[in-house]
């Protein structure tokens, strides 16, 4: 979502700032906007729409000073307008802000009846306002800031930025993340490492509930106690080179065309050989009496194929949750229970607070990308999926590095439960080590189905449909494909589809089909021939085998490489992943940044 940054600076603050926002621009944001203190004199600029916005107009109106914050807006309180737009600035004060207040309308009328109006419709204007008050009481800067931060309830992440200090920046955190960064007589500020990677690779994160002073000569932290605080500094190595469309023309193409190399980095790292290579902090399975998983959007259909993998090969119990749920029905949680949080960003709100909620109940296990963030430092244990940056929203190789993890953890509870010997588990990761090269074979099919995707481009309503582990796929596929095209898509279960769906089938309406040649693979062909029966066009995905049965009448088929029913779903995702893409470029929507989407949930 929202994101931020800080600089205190020898040179001009406003270019850097602005290079920094387009490191960002991944989180998802409707609006921009600097601003900066020059010989004590706070001022700011700001825009709708792309930075590039921001950037004509700072060639027409620069904003000088050496001391700055930036902020891009996914807007939450108000439409995205220039003056919803952050900074925000009352008085002295300028303020960015990720998150929600949410007691801002309180906060609001007292001011109103202290004499203080409000010129936008945002929470977070409400914050510069209550600095401001509290600098009219005669406090100091630094003082104003703890005071405001102390009234305010909600999650966020804040910067604040003061007129007449050119050496201060004061940072807080509550649920949101933020990180500072040291340089050579500079320091920085910034929601996640990427943004301050081309700056610096030493980061401090601060931990929840803490609040910063940052000046050029080093930052004091402070806890929720308001105790000094001795978090430590890190060194972050961020891949520039992933930061990158590396000649793509979307960093979604870039990604969906990385992933049998992060793949086999992913499946390298936890498999040697014929047995597994997990840490020691996992537990054992055979300890294990069941199993919630809990994530949020294409992580919560990760976990949803990981079910199928649990449950079959382990015979251990599997419960799915989507987050947002998990947080308020409050389950019951026993102590031989494993508590399993996937998230790419391992920030995302409702996922941490699943976590916080289960953290004194159960073992907790995560699957991140990101190995620093809030979510990995608050696990027992957590499994990088090493991906690298994903900056195209539409989730990716995120997505087929989360499946290869879960399914190493899957086949280590088969192990230790005593479901699968040594030959059969040694087969399995054989299995395992073969994926990297079935999805570059997959990838060699995306001309086909680009062509297959520009007629996809001129319906209203796509069906997707798969049985077992695909079901998910199905799922997973109907997501990607209205999150970047916009085209109505629903993903059914394909025995479902007679209970309901079914009513949608006519010659407008394309059913996509994820269907190798399984078990299940002559139910699925029955499915089939109930949609062909009233006039539904098909594009199936399958393998030669399966096209080979699937007989007359298929409107379109992709052609996938035979893999193993274990790992079909990693497999599977490619298509998914190429039909949304070239759907959405043949609409000509805008692949990376999706309307009204964001890369990283902070907020509810």
């Amino acid at each position: 979502m929202c994101g931020i940054v800080g600089i205190l600076s020898d040179h001009e603050a406003a270019p850097v700032l602005v290079e920094a926002l387009k490191r960002l621009e991944y989180r998802g944001y409707d609006s921009a906007g600097i601003a900066t203190v020059s010989n004590g004199k706070l001022d700011r600029r700001r825009a709708v729409g792309k930075l590039v916005n921001l950037s004509d107009l700072l060639v027409h109106d620069p904003l000088p000073g050496k001391a700055g914050i930036g902020h891009t807006r996914w807007a939450t309180h108000g439409a995205p307008t220039t003056t919803n737009a952050h900074p925000h600035r009352a008085g002295r004060v300028a303020v960015v802000h990720n998150g929600i207040i949410e007691n801002y309308k309180a906060l609001r009328e007292d001011l109103l009846a202290k004499g203080y109006a409000p010129e936008s419709e945002t929470d977070t204007e409400t914050v510069a306002m209550l600095a401001q008050s509290f600098l009219d009481q005669g406090l100091s800067p630094r003082d104003a800031a703890e005071q405001t931060i102390a009234r305010l309830d909600g999650a966020f992440a804040l910067a604040f930025l003061f007129d007449g200090e050119n050496d201060l920046i004061i940072a807080a955190r509550k649920g949101s993340p933020l990180a500072v960064g040291y340089g050579e007589g500079e320091m920085y500020l910034g929601s996640d490492a990427i943004a301050l990677a081309p700056l610096t690779d030493r980061i401090t994160y601060l931990d929840e509930g803490d609040w910063a002073v940052i000046t050029r000569a080093g930052v004091e932290i402070m806890d929720a106690e308001g105790r000094l605080a001795n978090r430590p500094v890190k060194t972050v190595h961020i891949d520039t080179t992933r930061v990158d469309k590396a000649g793509h023309k979307h960093f979604m193409a870039k990604e969906i065309a990385e992933q049998p190399t992060v793949l086999s980095e992913a499946i390298g790292h936890y498999v040697s050989g014929d047995s597994l290579n997990l840490p020691a902090e996992v537990p054992d399975f055979s300890e294990i009496d069941r199993i919630v998983m809990v994530a949020c959007g294409t992580a919560s259909y990760a976990c949803a194929v990981a079910k199928y993998w649990f449950e079959g090969l382990a015979r251990i119990p599997v419960e799915v949750d989507i987050a947002s749920e998990f947080r308020y029905r409050e389950p019951p949680i026993g102590p031989r229970t494993l508590a399993i949080f996937v998230s790419q960003s391992g920030e995302t709100a409702d996922t941490l607070a699943a976590l916080r909620y289960v953290a004194d109940k159960a073992r907790i296990l995560s699957v991140v990308n990101v190995a620093e963030s809030t979510i990995a430092r608050e696990s027992e244990v957590a499994l990088p999926i090493l991906a690298g940056a994903e900056i195209g929203v539409a989730s990716t190789k995120a997505f087929t590095c989360q499946l290869a993890v879960l399914a190493t953890l899957a086949l280590k509870a088969a192990a230790d439960r005593g479901e699968i010997g040594a030959d059969a588990l040694a087969d399995r990761l054989a299995d395992v080590r073969q994926m990297p090269a079935l999805l570059a074979q997959a990838l060699a099919r995306e001309p086909h189905i680009a062509a297959i995707s520009a007629e996809l481009s001129e319906a209203q309503d796509v069906l997707f449909l798969g049985r077992g582990a695909l079901y998910p796929l199905a799922l997973e596929g109907a997501l990607k494909l209205k999150e970047i095209s916009y085209i109505h898509a629903e993903g059914y279960a394909s025995g479902e589809l007679k209970h309901g769906p079914i009513a949608l089938i006519d010659a407008h309406v394309p059913v996509i089909v994820m269907a190798p040649k399984d078990g299940l693979f002559e139910k699925t062909i029955s499915n089939m021939s109930e949609v062909q029966a009233r006039g539904g066009r098909i594009v199936l995905v399958t393998d030669a085998e399966g096209r080979g049965e699937a007989g007359d009448g298929v409107w379109h088929v992709i052609e996938m490489p035979t893999v193993s029913p274990f790992l079909a779903p990693i497999l599977y995702a490619v298509p998914a992943q190429l039909l949304a893409y070239h759907t959405a470029v043949a609409k000509g929507t805008d692949v990376d940044q999706p309307r009204n989407l964001a890369k990283s949930v902070t907020v509810e």
